[in-house]
């Protein structure tokens, strides 16, 4: 894949991934969404086990497996369904956004190898100014972001 398309393909992720930051605003209630949304809507166990096919007891175990995190796509899909909602499964970078995930890695790895290079100079009595190794650094993070190389993620 061409520098230019990579970095077509990080900006549609991020347009894409944007619309998932206001969930990350919204916690999941400690009980789940399942049990939460069932209890608002007036909804028994027995009533979402008939829609799901299953008993009550399944049910209570569906929303247990949920709030301790150990439910299944799948199972969340199928109780949304019998919930007459949606599923919505999405990521949220924690920076912000793709862009500035991969900048931040980019920049670490400039650091790294810009960092390395004066501790060798250093030796050799050529030491740089800060002022020069922060320029390096700037320089070096945006032939990373153009390269963007796959051991920017080890």
């Amino acid at each position: 894949m061409t520098k230019n398309r990579k970095h077509l393909h990080l900006k549609q992720l991020d347009q894409k991934l944007s619309a998932f930051e206001i969930a990350r605003q919204s916690a999941r209630p400690g009980i789940g969404w399942v049990r939460t949304i069932r209890q608002s809507l007036g909804m028994s166990l027995e009533q979402l086990g008939t829609k799901l096919g299953v008993s009550k007891q399944s049910v209570q175990h569906l929303e247990k497996r949920e709030a301790t995190g150990s439910i299944t796509l799948n199972a969340l899909h199928q109780a949304a369904e019998a919930l007459d909602m949606e599923l919505v499964y999405g990521f949220v970078p924690k920076g912000g956004s793709v862009l500035q995930l991969v900048e931040e890695k980019a920049r670490k790895m400039a650091t790294d190898i810009v960092m390395r290079t004066s501790h060798n100079m250093r030796l050799e009595d050529q030491a740089v100014s800060y002022q020069r190794l922060e320029e390096a650094i700037t320089e070096r993070t945006k032939e990373i972001m153009q390269e963007l190389p796959k051991s920017l993620w080890d």
